[in-house]
């Protein structure tokens, strides 16, 4: 049996006065300015005024924005939204700039020049097709969103579940949504805690790590950095959730 499901795996936040550090992701990125333009070093050159940027994955970089608010998007690269940006851009083409709002409109294919990231984003998701899981993948997916909370889930967890070995359902589940399950599960931690870490702004950071998966504040703080370039701290000081899908 299959089963009909999608997967952007995408986090949308709105970032202000943001400064962060030189790092680098395992994410497609979308940085977009929702009003003044900015300043952000990519791969060493300095790009100055700049209205937005789409980064592949690994790419160094970072971002300085003293003035004005930031849409910051992540997507998870082997997703179907990171394969319609990864279809976008040329295979030697480690970023793009966007240098005005013209530049971004017409990369997304927008009617009119717009700041606003709802209408990217939709642009974006109307490109994504209904996908048709395997019932044993859709079970998995299923199980994940239930019990990310639970730190002692193992890839025979999920073996015994759908009754095929750890090897064989890695691989039907890498074949079928395009990530691997240890990356499925971390993705949903990581967007559970952020929506805790922005729409509870006084519960404690140790409190959401645990109650999200990781195994201490220093495995949270690790991972958001890999993904924002800042800890969870600076996020929730400087940040407002759009969406998470």
């Amino acid at each position: 049996m299959i089963k009909q499901l999608s997967t952007p795996f995408m986090l949308a936040l709105k970032a202000r006065n943001l400064t962060v550090e030189i790092h680098h992701h395992s994410a497609y990125q979308m940085v977009l300015s929702n009003d003044a333009p900015f300043t952000s070093t990519i791969n060493g050159k300095l790009c100055e005024q700049i209205h937005g940027f789409i980064i592949k994955p690994q790419v160094k970089h970072h971002c300085v924005a003293e003035k004005g608010t930031l849409n910051v998007v992540n997507v998870e690269p082997y997703s179907t939204v990171g394969l319609e940006l990864a279809s976008r851009l040329q295979s030697n083409q480690d970023f793009l700039v966007f240098n005005s709002p013209s530049e971004t409109s017409s990369f997304f294919h927008l009617e009119k020049e717009t700041f606003n990231i709802y209408t990217i984003i939709n642009a974006l998701l109307s490109k994504i097709p209904t996908l048709d899981y395997d019932e044993r993948v859709s079970q998995i997916i299923e199980y994940i969103h239930a019990n990310y909370a639970n730190q002692g889930i193992t890839p025979q967890t999920f073996a015994e579940i759908v009754f095929l070995s750890p090897s064989r359902l890695a691989a039907l589940f890498k074949e079928q949504t395009g990530s691997s399950l240890s990356k499925y599960l971390l993705w949903t931690r990581l967007r559970h805690a952020i929506l805790l870490t922005l729409s509870d702004k006084e519960r404690n950071l140790t409190d959401i790590a645990y109650a999200t998966g990781f195994y201490d504040q220093s495995q949270f703080n690790k991972y958001m950095y890999e993904m924002f370039g800042m800890p969870p701290k600076a996020l929730k000081l400087n940040s407002d959730l759009i969406q998470i899908y």
